[in-house]
C-alpha cells in the first residue's frame, strides 16, 4: 500500500514519523473529517429515534454499534473510492496534491481494495442492525460514488446538489437502525441535511474555484460567476428556515436556537453581497455552516432528553 517498506533506518527515531505518515495518509484517504461530521448526524438520528419511540437505548448498544461502525465503514470506503475516481484530476488542484492518491504512497489497486473491502464491511454491519439500514446505505453509496463522483462532477453545474444527496443519507441509516419505517422525524433529518449542503459546499467552491477551473470540474462558481453563487447560497439558507419546525417536539428551545442559527446565517449571506473581498467572506460563510451543524444537532441530542 505505501513505500515504508523500502525504508531500511532501523533507528526508532526513524520508524516513528513514517508510521506516522501512513497513518495520515490513511486518514487522508478515507476523509476522517467527512467520516467524524456524519457520524454526528448518523448518532443523532439514532438518538432520536430512540426517544421517539420511548426505547432504552442502553439495552439495544449492539445496535448501535453495529449502525455507527457500519456507517462509518461505508462513508470511509466511499471517500476512497472518491480519492480513485479522482487520481487524474487531483494533482492539478492544490489543495489536494496531498492526497496518497496523488503522492503516489498508496498505489491505485491498493485504494480501491480497500475501498471495496470498508464497503462490504460497513454494509454486512448495516444489515446486521436491520435491512432498511443497509439498503439505506446502499443508497447513500450508489448517490455518492455513481450519481456524484462518477456522473455529475465533472459533467453538471447541479453536481453540489446530487452530492446533497448522499450527505443528507447518514442520518436515515441511523433512524432507520432503530425504526426501519422512519417517520417525520428522519425527515426533516433528511432535508436539514440536504438543504444546509449547498451554501456549505459552494462557500468552499468559491475559495478553490481556480482550482476548479484548472481541473475542468463545472463548480457554480466556476460556471456562473460569484453573484450568481451568492444568491444561491441566500436562497439555499432562506429554504432552511422552516425545516427545524419538523422538529417541534424537541421544544420551543431548540426552535429558538435554530431560528437564531438561521438569522446568523442569514445576516452572513447578504453581507455577502457588499463585502469587498470574497474569498474571506466565503471562508466565515464555511465556518459558520460547520459550526451551525455540529451546533444544531448536538441540540438536537440534549433537548430531546427533555421531551
Amino acid at each position: 500500500m505505501s513505500n515504508s517498506q523500502s525504508i531500511t533506518a532501523t533507528t526508532e527515531t526513524d520508524k516513528v514519523p513514517e508510521t506516522t505518515s501512513f497513518i495520515k495518509d490513511f486518514l487522508a484517504l478515507i476523509k476522517i473529517g467527512i467520516v467524524n461530521s456524519n457520524l454526528i448526524t448518523t448518532f443523532t438520528g439514532i438518538w432520536l429515534a430512540f426517544q421517539f419511540t420511548n426505547r432504552n437505548f442502553l439495552q439495544e448498544l449492539d445496535l448501535m454499534f453495529y449502525t455507527l461502525f457500519g456507517a462509518a465503514f461505508i462513508i470511509a470506503g466511499s471517500g476512497a473510492m472518491n480519492n480513485y475516481i479522482d487520481r487524474d484530476i487531483d494533482p492539478i488542484m492544490k489543495s489536494k496534491r496531498a492526497r496518497p492518491t496523488v503522492t503516489g504512497r498508496f498505489k491505485p489497486i491498493a485504494v480501491l481494495t480497500t475501498s471495496l473491502t470498508l464497503l462490504v464491511v460497513g454494509e454486512i454491519l448495516l444489515f446486521l442492525a436491520s435491512t432498511s439500514a443497509g439498503i439505506w446505505g446502499l443508497a447513500g453509496i450508489i448517490s455518492y460514488v455513481v450519481l456524484y463522483s462518477m456522473w455529475s462532477k465533472r459533467k453538471h453545474v447541479s453536481n453540489t446538489i446530487v452530492g446533497s444527496i448522499s450527505g443528507a443519507i447518514p442520518p436515515l441509516i441511523g433512524w432507520a437502525a432503530v425504526e426501519p419505517g422512519l417517520s417525520y422525524g428522519a425527515l426533516a433529518l433528511f432535508l436539514i441535511m440536504f438543504v444546509w449542503q449547498p451554501p456549505h459546499f459552494y462557500a468552499l467552491a468559491m475559495k478553490r474555484t481556480e482550482e476548479y477551473r484548472a481541473a475542468g470540474i463545472p463548480m457554480l462558481p466556476v460556471v456562473k460567476g460569484f453573484a450568481r453563487t451568492k444568491r444561491s447560497m441566500l436562497l439555499w439558507v432562506i429554504f432552511l428556515f422552516p425545516l427545524p419546525f419538523l422538529l417541534m417536539d424537541l421544544g420551543i428551545s431548540f426552535l429558538v436556537l435554530a431560528t437564531l442559527l438561521n438569522i446568523g446565517w442569514l445576516i452572513l449571506a447578504i453581507k455577502g453581497f457588499r463585502v469587498k473581498d470574497d474569498l474571506k467572506w466565503a471562508t466565515g460563510m464555511f465556518v459558520y455552516s460547520l459550526n451551525y451543524m455540529t451546533i444544531l444537532f448536538v441540540s438536537m441530542i440534549i433537548f430531546s432528553i427533555f421531551i
